[in-house]
């Protein structure tokens, strides 16, 4: 009788990947693997399945995949993720529930930023025989995404190597062109790699600690300044941007618009007087009113080299220590003197009042008549 030949065992192939995350030994673990063990692409795919499942039958799962790809790159994020949708008891390990908490923040960040690139991206689609064209906002992301943060996933990959490996991004951002508006998204990671390694090397978070583990206290200082350097390089460039930046000069509003406002009375049947056409005030140097209600003839004069401005019922840009006001007692007497003599004669007759001279304010009231406006 032939004997049968004994099968021949094959090797078992060791898995890599998300297929050997450890997740039998809990959280902490699952997490430190995603940090070391899982590629950016792996990263990403975990994080956006995750997404897709519990937006599911919700437009916000669209907002969130409107994003940047550099938004789904984010190792401890992903690995909250694959935690809630494999691990078999999610309860057993309270630390996992504060970064459970920070996933549900984070992706309210990101549809908060994914809304408007995807209301810009379907309004795109709505005339398919237009040109594509991109928003400023898009392209942005888009130079952001490509230039800047490869530079951050490289040096980050350099860390995870063992390297001691900094990156200087006030060059990096003059070398790509990026604008001042870029330093938002950078130092949103920055900001989040720094709290990281603080923690791990304070002892602050139990969490943090378990992470970086494999770093000695050395690594962990240097990673630190290394984000400090990088903070205070995006500082310089916000600085720099302040400095450059030019100065809004504020545009006059236009004469028309000025005196819509203004409240004054256009004539007075009793004294006989028509008041000048409001526009005229605006730029000139000298202006006589008179309330025919108090009585109180007015002097307005202004040094200013734009003249007269109005807002609203107010006279801008007086000279208080050139103008003046008066209570008449005779305005019959007085008011022909204003409309025909030149400055120097009507300050003369001014002078022979007996009536308190004041300080105005610059207030018309619908009892103000606009006698006479002066270039000087």
């Amino acid at each position: 009788m032939a004997m049968r030949k004994k099968q021949k065992k094959l090797p078992r192939r060791n898995r890599t990947g998300l297929a050997a995350a450890p997740l039998e030994k809990g959280f902490e673990a699952v997490q430190s693997y995603f940090q070391t063990e899982v590629s950016n692409a792996d990263i990403s795919k975990v994080l956006k399945t995750y997404i897709r499942d519990k937006y599911k039958n919700s437009i916000n799962k669209d907002y969130v995949l409107a994003c940047p790809e550099y938004t789904f790159t984010m190792p401890y994020q992903a690995a909250t993720a694959f935690w809630l949708t494999h691990a078999t008891k999610k309860n057993d390990d309270d630390r996992s529930k504060g970064y459970s908490d920070a996933l549900s923040k984070y992706l309210s960040q990101l549809i908060a930023m994914g809304k408007d690139i995807y209301f810009e991206k379907q309004a795109k689609l709505k005339d398919s025989t237009a040109v594509r064209s991109i928003s400023p906002m898009e392209r942005l992301q888009r130079k952001i995404s490509n230039t800047i943060m490869q530079d951050l996933l490289d040096l980050e990959d350099k860390w995870i190597e063992g390297e001691d490996a900094t990156l200087d991004l006030y060059q990096e951002f003059r070398r790509h062109g990026l604008p001042n508006s870029a330093t938002k998204t950078v130092r949103y990671v920055v900001d989040g790699w720094l709290q990281d390694y603080n923690d791990a090397y304070t002892k602050a978070c139990p969490d943090a600690v378990e992470g970086y583990s494999h770093l000695s206290r050395v690594q962990l200082r240097k990673r630190v300044q290394a984000c400090e350097s990088m903070l205070a390089d995006l500082d310089r460039l916000q600085s720099a941007a302040k400095a450059t930046r030019k100065s809004r000069v504020k545009q006059p509003k236009a004469a028309d618009k000025q005196v819509t406002k203004l409240k004054y009375k256009k004539e007075d049947n009793d004294y006989k007087i028509v008041s000048v056409a409001p526009l005229s005030v605006i730029g000139s140097h000298r202006l006589f009113t008179f309330n025919v209600k108090t009585r109180v003839i007015t002097e307005f004069v202004t040094s200013s080299a734009k003249g007269f401005e109005v807002s609203g019922t107010t006279l801008k840009n007086i000279d208080t220590s050139l103008s003046r006001s008066t209570r008449l007692r005779k305005p019959d007497a007085f008011l022909p003197i204003v409309l025909s003599k030149t400055t120097k004669q009507i300050d003369n007759e001014w002078k022979s009042l007996t009536t308190k001279t004041t300080v105005p304010n610059g207030r018309m009231s619908v009892d103000t008549v606009l006698l006479k406006v002066m270039d000087k």
